[in-house]
């Protein structure tokens, strides 16, 4: 394995590909294709409700809370790892178990059934937590491989590649959903179409492991520390946070941005998570088949869209400042939330879809580039990034029970919608208070 400098181009290429081998999990698994398949397992049993551990659960409800257990249990578990990762000075193997653990899950997701909904909600459980401890190293790694001058562009550039890859995966799945016969895949049309979808699982577990390599192959394995692991070390984690949590106190407009970045990121990857759960139940399709195509159009456009965005994004921190520009993010999302309570048409998904991408792409890649540039001097980047994934996933925790509940209680989810706008509109507020020299 070559040994690469801080800001070398290879290196920095070969931690933005990072995206384009993991995204194809949070498009086709959290977003688009699992997110149709597994309404239509309800459809064809013509009932959105269903019995897990004894309580009787609206289908989008159940599957928001799995969701948030996940996100959860990573939130509890990823200081414990990160503190072992920073003390063994080898924070790649970790980042590659969860990757497996990840993929492993997706491959698994083929025998999802609803005759037996706990093994899948346990695939989908251990899916959600591999790809999203898989970041905690991820993201870690920025301020390490690139100079503050350089993290906009390449944490752009990520996001960018991740949209790119999962996009022509989508669309690979896509044609085998649409083509099955095409394929080789038997049955009648709707049996094969499921058949087609449960492979396109299977897909994104291998596309995920196999480009992943390249990443590995120049990513450095972490500090130089090479002591043994021993029981004081499995808590280390959490002591790094009370660490951080202390040095925020005298780093006001960290600890401020933070705060602000809890909020808004609880809504954004809300949002992303249920938005195909929402226009499946809430919008008026003709019917089955038009509601797939619409659906995944709808997810393409998102992200083909927030490529662009999150280069207009980079370009505009260039000139009015990071702070600035997620101040007019913040707004722009705080009005497709009112907009949204409204939409019952397919075009106006369609128009709500474009509008979502063209933000949500800039919102993400600067959140995370923002953030790195206002850590102090350290090389202790893991245990700040660290902080920085914990407090985004228990804001994900709020805001899928938020969503969930809602919806279970409603049996609507537009109110939810709305009330994550609340959301949008705090966070917005509390980046009026960050000082708009500090990243001058």
């Amino acid at each position: 394995m070559p040994i690469l400098p801080k800001g070398h181009p290879k290196l920095l290429n070969a931690w933005a590909f990072y995206d384009w081998a993991n995204s194809v999990y949070s498009l086709v698994i959290a977003s688009a294709v699992f997110p149709i398949f597994y309404n239509k397992l309800f459809e064809n049993r013509h009932n959105l409700y269903i019995e897990f551990f004894g309580y009787n659960f609206k289908n989008s409800a159940l599957i928001s809370f799995v969701t948030a257990a996940a996100f959860l249990c990573v939130a509890v578990f990823s200081p414990l790892l990160s503190g072992i990762a920073d003390y063994m000075g080898n924070k790649k193997i970790f980042m590659r178990i969860f990757n497996y653990i990840g993929a492993l899950s997706c491959i698994g997701l083929y025998m999802f059934d609803l005759n037996n909904i706990g093994l899948g909600l346990t695939f989908y459980f251990f899916g959600l937590i591999g790809f999203w401890g898989s970041l905690v190293f991820y993201n870690s790694y920025l301020p390490d491989i690139a100079f503050p001058e350089q993290q906009d562009k390449v944490s752009a550039k990520g996001y960018s590649l991740g949209y790119i890859g999962s996009v022509l995966l989508l669309i690979i799945n896509l044609a085998m959903i649409m083509k099955p016969t095409f394929f080789n895949i038997s049955g009648t049309p709707g049996e094969a179409s499921m058949k087609a979808m449960r492979y396109s699982f299977m897909t994104v577990g291998v596309w995920w492991i196999v480009f992943s390599k390249y990443t590995y192959f120049y990513l450095p394995k972490g500090n130089s520390n090479k002591e043994k692991v021993n029981f004081l070390v499995i808590f280390n984690g959490f002591r790094e946070l009370k660490k951080v949590w202390k040095i925020l106190q005298s780093e006001i407009p960290l600890k401020r941005y933070l705060l602000s970045f809890f909020v808004f990121s609880m809504a954004v990857q809300t949002v992303m998570l249920i938005a195909t759960y929402f226009g499946a139940q809430e919008i008026q399709w003709k019917d089955a088949e038009q509601s797939q195509i619409g659906l995944i159009t709808c997810i393409l456009l998102i992200q083909l869209i927030a490529i662009l965005g999150a280069f207009l994004t980079s370009r505009a921190s260039a000139k009015f400042g990071n702070i600035n520009v997620l101040i007019f993010l913040n707004a722009f999302w705080l009005l497709l939330c009112g907009f949204a309570y409204f939409i019952t048409t397919p075009n106006d998904f369609y128009i709500m879809a474009s509008l979502v991408g063209l933000v949500m792409g800039g919102i993400q890649s600067l959140g995370r580039s923002t953030y790195s540039k206002f850590l102090p001097k350290t090389e202790d980047t893991t245990s700040f990034f660290s902080f920085y994934d914990v407090a985004e996933k228990v804001g994900i925790v709020i805001g899928m029970m938020v969503y969930g509940l809602i919806d279970q209680i409603t049996g609507s989810p537009r109110f939810a919608i709305v009330f994550l706008g609340v959301f949008f509109l705090a966070g917005l507020l509390l980046l009026l208070r960050i000082p708009k020299k500090v990243l001058s």
